[in-house]
């Protein structure tokens, strides 16, 4: 199940609600200070924590300036804070349409309702018909029971239709079991209870972690256990408000050192039992420290000499509380500078918060009580992860964060340009805080504050000053492939005195369509001239569309490669296409086997072999793929080998059509630019 978009507000600094996207995979906010970003994941956060601590509390959490005029209401008509919208995955939804009978579509979404008395509402669209359908072909009931069904359209009115019947002991039977599902229904629909019943069991939980989750220096075991059997006793009276009270004797660092004790297998009990030695409890602490350093160093590569080093000892001679009883002490020792350890606090930030988010991230899918930890969905939600790592650390860190993503979806805030990946800034969202409007968030990058989408130019500009360049004109193409054929195309032309590329229009490669609309929206407002010279699927590009509507690029500046693959209609969007679709399928395929000559043991394919297709690319896939032919090991083929070919070996001469298909392409180029 995942979370697809998210409605929050009023809460805090939101005080109008904000309606969010959020990627599959990671999603990422971004924005200045003080902006909101921290506000928005704690509102995921108190929707449903994982460990059943936070809620919301309209005294904390609704915007200060209109608190007193909501309290006068709120008793009575308490406001939605929160409104979670989640997709069932294929899997998921044909074992709830198996289970209960219903027929829900492909992509079905539903939606969770909180509100800030911590109520919980479905928000869900069921149709009754086949579950109703299911239960009229019940071979135990009378055909007068079947008749009267027919004309029912809920499982509540099953009953009150069948009130005139003459019913058999197996009418009576059945009626039964309907009354009883009648009656654990508490909402007006039976099949919408029943389906949110199902749904809820497995809604994933929200975990948040922030720089206050850091494991401490050190920390009186005798006052742990203390503030432990505190929450316990009041955890027996079942007073909710003794327990709320109760909650915050437990500090952060307290429950990070209890999840480390937990990984150890130790509880606190066990530091208080008269004459029980240390010696074994701190060996089994050691291992753990031993093993979550290994996992650390797998992305950690900034100093792999570090180790966490845990000790236990009485100090009498320490001011309270540390002097009554055991203490537990976390120091981190560097191997490079021989042994040398400082307290765990004093060491790299960017090393203890990653250490601590693994004792963390343990602890909380150990208090999941449903189902086992290892399969329980999570929606993970981080604050400022690896704010404190060196800026190629980041970018180590980024690959960690796609090792949880694998499993879980990820929400973390950032400011860093290196917390960035320049290549999937469509998971990025903006986070502005507006005068007199409160944050506001928005997929749009392209924001009027050019500070706050700050971190996207920089991150951008750091693989632009890697890999591109960027002049006055430019023609933006989704991959190198299509400069290379652009290039080389224009250079045949010129040679016969056609019109070719301009030599002032610099064609970029930027990656894919997703870049390409980022490309657009970053760099056109900066007195830049773009064209887009783009791929196309049979279909309009919604994401170029909406860039035309922001106006941040005229319609005729978009360019598909089917408008010039007809001479016929040159200018209109045809076939599917790609820019290989403009040259010969036998000149193409010649690149191809030449290129590939060695996996293909000397065997050529024809056009003849090819199944039906628009796209000479898509073809040649397909036959490879039916015919078990391997001309990479990951499958498909590698384009950009077939265009270096093309390029470093051009044909000596080109039909004129295909002259003339590209001839169109530049002069329409060159016109825009």
């Amino acid at each position: 199940m995942q979370l697809v978009s998210v409605q929050v507000g009023p809460f805090k600094s939101i005080d109008q609600p904000q309606t969010v996207k959020v990627d599959p995979e990671v999603t990422v906010l971004v924005g200045m200070n003080e902006a909101g970003k921290t506000v928005f994941l704690q509102a995921l956060h108190k929707s449903d924590d994982a460990a059943g601590a936070a809620v919301f509390d309209p005294i904390e959490d609704y915007p200060r300036k209109d608190l007193s005029a909501y309290l006068n209401q709120h008793s009575k008509n308490p406001a939605q804070v929160a409104k979670l919208t989640y997709q069932l995955t294929e899997q998921e939804l044909g074992e709830l349409n198996r289970d209960l009978h219903t027929r829900l579509p492909a992509g079905f979404e539903f939606s969770v309702i909180r509100s800030y008395d911590n109520a919980v509402r479905p928000s869900i669209r069921i149709d009754e018909e086949p579950v109703l359908e299911y239960l009229r072909q019940d071979e135990r009931i009378s055909s007068d029971m079947k008749t009267a069904l027919a004309a029912v359209t809920s499982v509540r009115s099953i009953p009150g239709a069948t009130t005139h019947l003459s019913l058999t002991d197996n009418d009576k039977a059945w009626l039964t079991s309907v009354q009883q599902r009648i009656a654990k229904a508490p909402l007006e629909s039976v099949v919408l209870s029943e389906v949110w019943d199902w749904l809820k069991q497995r809604l994933p939980k929200f975990a948040f972690f922030g720089e206050y989750e850091l494991l401490p220096s050190k920390l009186n075991l005798t006052d742990l256990a203390r503030r432990v059997e505190h929450v316990k006793a009041a955890a027996a009276t079942q007073n909710a408000q003794q327990i709320k009270a109760s909650q915050k004797m437990l500090e952060p660092q307290h429950r990070a050192v209890i999840a480390l004790l937990r990984m150890a297998d130790i509880s606190v009990e066990d530091f208080t039992r008269p004459g029980r030695g240390y010696e074994s409890l701190k060996a089994r602490l050691e291992a753990i420290s031993i093993k979550l350093t290994d996992e650390i160093l797998e992305f950690w590569k900034q100093n792999e000499d570090l180790e966490v080093e845990v000790d236990i000892r009485l100090d009498p001679d320490e001011q309270p509380p540390f002097n009554a009883g055991p203490n537990i002490y976390l120091r981190i020792k560097n191997r490079r500078h021989r042994g040398v350890s400082t307290p765990f606090h004093q060491r790299s930030r960017g090393f203890t918060w990653f250490f601590s988010f693994l004792v963390w991230f343990d602890s909380v899918q150990h208090q999941l009580v449903v189902g086992d930890p290892g399969d329980r969905e999570l929606i993970l939600l981080l604050d400022e992860p690896g704010l404190n790592l060196h800026a190629l650390a980041q970018s180590d860190f980024l690959r960690y964060i796609d090792r949880l993503a694998e499993k879980h979806q990820v929400i973390y805030t950032t400011h860093s340009p290196f917390m960035l990946h320049s290549d999937r800034l469509h998971q990025v969202r903006v986070v502005e805080d507006r005068v007199k409007v409160g944050t506001v968030l928005s997929e749009n990058v392209s924001s009027s504050d050019p500070r706050t989408i700050f971190p996207l130019q920089a991150a951008l500009g750091w693989t632009l000053a890697q890999n591109l360049f960027i002049s006055e004109r430019n023609l933006l193409v989704e991959g190198p492939s299509d400069l290379l054929y652009l290039k080389a195309m224009s250079s045949l032309l010129e040679a016969q005195g056609r019109a070719g590329l301009r030599e002032e229009i610099t064609i970029v490669p930027t990656g894919g369509l997703d870049k390409v609309v980022t490309f657009v929206a970053l760099l056109g407002a900066n007195g830049l001239k773009l064209a887009v010279l783009h791929d196309y699927r049979g279909r309009p590009e919604q994401r170029l569309e909406e860039l035309v509507r922001q106006k941040m690029i005229t319609s005729k500046a978009l360019l598909d490669v089917s408008k010039f693959r007809d001479l016929t209609n040159i200018g209109k969007s045809g076939r599917a296409s790609d820019i290989e679709d403009l040259l010969p399928v036998s000149l193409y395929l010649d690149y191809f086997n030449k290129t590939f000559s060695q996996q293909l043991e000397s065997k050529k394919i024809v056009e003849a072999d090819l199944p039906v297709g628009d796209r000479i690319l898509e073809r040649i896939e397909r036959h490879l793929t039916d015919t078990g032919m391997h001309v990479r090991s990951s499958g498909g083929f590698n384009h950009y080998a077939v265009a270096s070919l093309f390029v470093s070996s051009p044909p000596d001469s080109l039909d004129a059509d295909t002259l003339t298909r590209f001839e169109s392409l530049f002069r329409a180029v060159n016109a825009l630019l």
